[in-house]
Formats: structure tokens, sequence, C-alpha cells
């Protein structure tokens, strides 16, 4: 009988903690589980599963005026913000007793509360204290607001989710995906939004022609986008509005100011110290290629350690660690290629190098892009243009990258992320018979290189 238990304690029940739990007692362990807020972490509760939701609602008024063009005399257009959010916190609902579930019948032991270290081998839970052969930290991280005067009347992405009404005018403050998405949505529900950013473009780690391209798309759609700005202040007027000044003196009155300017792990009142595990300058939990830190039998995964801050990756750092530790199966969580999207409108949808890391890293490149209107749109006076982007190694053919702009980018992508992964070459897309009439045809299509 071992003297610990239990073999687990994960502290944190978001995607990575909850998936490693339920693999690790699927393997037999004896798991046990804390979560201070609600099972399902940032993704499910308060992050890309609500959002997206938004973003359906979102694009409904694009959809309801295209179709116009199609045939649909579309009436008494109405959108209800209340109605959008008691669905949406329904549904989000219904989601985290799913997720408690499934610990439920994998056996998994659940705490409810704020879990910290007190040992290597000891856990407090509220006013409980119980010891674990292995603590796993999967605590996520949270949106942050620079410091600045004023900056108590703004919101994170946390409060933009149980805003009791959508906001006439509001500043969303960032360049990130998080940041273009809450415009998009703003925008689309009928809010005059600006997306302000201190850069020279948007989505900073991107494919310059894909952040040029959205940049322009957002513009179009009514985005105001003030690129090499900054807020100095907000001030809170009688009637609840803000009174925004920019580092230039100019000024504007909004109704909501969001920041989406990062994200920082959740790492402080977790006695970490105490233990003596390493962290990072932004308070990161460093861990090696197994997800261990400098002790040996604590670990961390997901948004926590920053090394790639999404959902999807923190789930294979969770299911890596709970195979290799109890299921006798050594597994290397692989953050190469991993594919990603921006659920903006357009969305963009990407994987692979982008044409400056490629020149980095290799002599011979070239690239091949198409620029177009879907044929969707062709009966409509929407000037939506979808933009592609492959990223060519010359010196053995292999797709090193693919990029793209426009409707349905991530469902195409997820798609073409498998052959990126798999090592395709251009030849092997180029001998791929497309779809038609479709959009993700013109990813076999595109012979000449454009660069």
């Amino acid at each position: 009988m071992s003297e610990y238990d239990y073999d687990l304690f994960v502290i944190g029940g978001g995607s990575g903690g909850v998936r490693a739990a339920r693999i690790a007692a699927g393997h037999g362990a004896r798991v046990a589980i804390t979560e201070e807020h609600r099972y399902g972490g940032t993704c499910v509760i308060r992050g890309c599963v609500p959002k997206k939701f938004m973003v359906y609602a979102a694009h409904f008024a694009e959809e309801f005026h295209d179709a116009k063009s199609y045939g649909w005399d579309i009436e008494n257009q109405v959108f209800d913000w209340n109605l959008l959010i008691k669905n949406k916190d329904t549904e989000i609902d219904r989601l985290n007793s799913i997720y408690i579930t499934l610990l439920e019948n994998a056996g998994v032991t659940i705490f409810n509360g704020h879990g910290s270290v007190l040992t290597p081998n000891s856990i407090q839970i509220e006013d409980q204290v119980v010891s674990a052969d292995k603590i796993l930290i999967a605590t996520g991280g949270s949106p942050f607001i620079p410091p600045f005067s004023g900056s108590e009347h703004a919101i994170t992405s946390n409060e933009a989710f149980y805003l009791e009404e959508l906001p006439d005018r509001v500043i969303v403050v960032g360049g990130g995906y998080i940041a273009v998405e809450f415009a998009g949505i703003f925008n689309g529900l009928g809010s005059n939004t600006q997306l302000v950013y201190r850069g020279d473009q948007i989505l900073r780690g991107f494919d310059q022609d894909i952040r040029n391209h959205l940049a322009e798309e957002i513009t179009k759609k009514g985005i105001q986008v003030l690129l090499n700005q900054t807020i100095e202040s907000i001030e809170l007027a009688a009637d609840g509005k803000r009174k925004v000044t920019f580092a230039n003196g100019d000024t504007s009155v909004v109704d909501q100011v969001m920041y989406a300017t990062g994200r920082n792990p959740n790492t402080e009142h977790l006695g970490l110290n105490a233990i003596d595990v390493k962290t990072g300058a932004s308070g990161e939990i460093l861990v090696d290629q197994y997800s261990r830190t400098n002790l040996d039998n604590v670990y961390a995964v997901g948004d926590v350690t920053d090394r790639i801050a999404l959902t999807p990756v923190a789930t294979m750092e969770g299911h890596c660690f709970a195979d290799t530790q109890f299921g006798n199966n050594e597994r290397i969580a692989d953050h190469r290629d991993v594919p990603s999207a921006v659920f903006s409108q357009p969305q963009v949808a990407t994987v692979g190098l982008t044409e400056s890391e490629a020149r980095e890293k290799h002599a011979n490149i070239k690239t091949h892009t198409s620029e177009f209107r879907s044929l969707k749109l062709s009966l409509t006076d929407n000037t939506e243009r979808t933009f592609m982007k492959l990223v060519v190694n010359v010196d053995n053919d292999q797709v090193l990258g693919a990029h793209m702009v426009g409707a349905d980018s991530a469902e195409i992508l997820q798609g073409i992320a498998i052959a990126i992964r798999a090592g395709a070459t251009k030849s092997d897309f180029d001998r791929t018979v497309g779809i038609h009439p479709s959009t993700a045809e013109e990813f076999v299509t595109m012979r000449t290189p454009t660069a």
C-alpha cells in the first residue's frame, strides 16, 4: 500500500489537468483533482468556447445581408444581447457538468477549492491536507491590465462574456488573437469599434502577408484600426462612459474599454516558493520535455508553463504526461508545426513556418499565394477577399508552412496540417485533385511561385 493518499494530485481543472487526471486514472493510478472555479478551465468557461458562440452570433449580420442577393427577404433583423448571453451561459453550465461527469466516470476524486503545495508530496485544499506521490500543476493563465491612470475602468475578456448590455462604442486594446477576435465580435454585433495596438501591425508572430491582409479586411468591415498607439488614461464620467486619452493627445468617449494585451501564468498563491519550484520572468513554471519541473515529482502542463498557450496543446501535454508516468508508454509532447486559428472576421488559420521564419532557416525558399473573392460572394456586394499562402523549401520541395485568411480557414487548415506534419511536398499538393467548386481546392492548384 502506498504511503500517500494518491498517486497523482492535479491542481487545476482545465483541459490539460482534466485530460491528465482521466488518462492517469485509466492507467490504474489513484488520482485526485481540485479546481477553485469551474471545471473546464479557461477554454470552456471563459475562453474559446463561449467566444466562438459570440463569433457565430456576430457573423449572422453579414450572412443576413448576403442572403438578400440569393433571393431571401430578411426582415426585422433584431439582435438580443441578453438572450445570447443567457443561452451561452446555459451551454457553459452543461459543458461544466460534462467535465465533472468525465472525471467521476474515470474514478478521479474531485475537490472544489483552491489548491496549493505545502511540500513536494502534500497539497492543501482550503482547510484540508492530502498527500500524493506526484503533483501536476495545470492552473492556466489569466488576462491582465497594465497599470496606468484609470486602468480600473477597463475590462478584460473575462468580464466581456458577462456584460449586461452590448456597448454602443467600444475600444479593444491589443493586437493578438483575443483582441482581434473581440473587435470582430463587437463590430459584427453593431458596436462602433476601435482596435488600438502599440505595434505597427496586428497579429505579431503571424506571416506578414496574413497580417496585412487581415488588417485590410477588418478595416473594410468597419473596425477602426489604430496602430502605433497606446492609451494614456481613462476617466469615468457620471453617466458611466469612459473618456479615453491616447498617448498622442487624442481623446475618445466610449462605453467600454477592453484590454487583451497578454496573459499571465497562474502561479501566485500555489506555494511554489516554499518547495523551490523554478519559474521564469513572467512567473511561468519551467519544465523539461516531459513537463517535469526541477523537482522530480512535480510537473506542470498547459498555459501555466507558457510554452504554446492553446487548449489542444495543453491537452496533448497532459495526455503525454499521464502515459509516460502511469501508462508505461514514454511520450514527449511535440510542439512542432502546431496549427492555430484566429476566429476573426474573416478567419485566419496557420500551420508551420511563416515566410520570414523559413528564410531564416533555409537558403532557398519559394512562396505560392492566391487572393480572390470566393464563389459564395459572387452574387453579393460583399468585397471580402480570401488569401492563401504556401511556403516551400526549394531544395527538397517540402511544404514548410500554410497560411490562410478567409471563410472556414480553420476547417480547411486542419487537413492541411496533417499533410505538413507528414512532410508533404509541393509536388504532393500538385498531384492532389481538388474538390470543385470549393475554396480549399486553391491549395492544390497554386502552380506559379510568387516569390
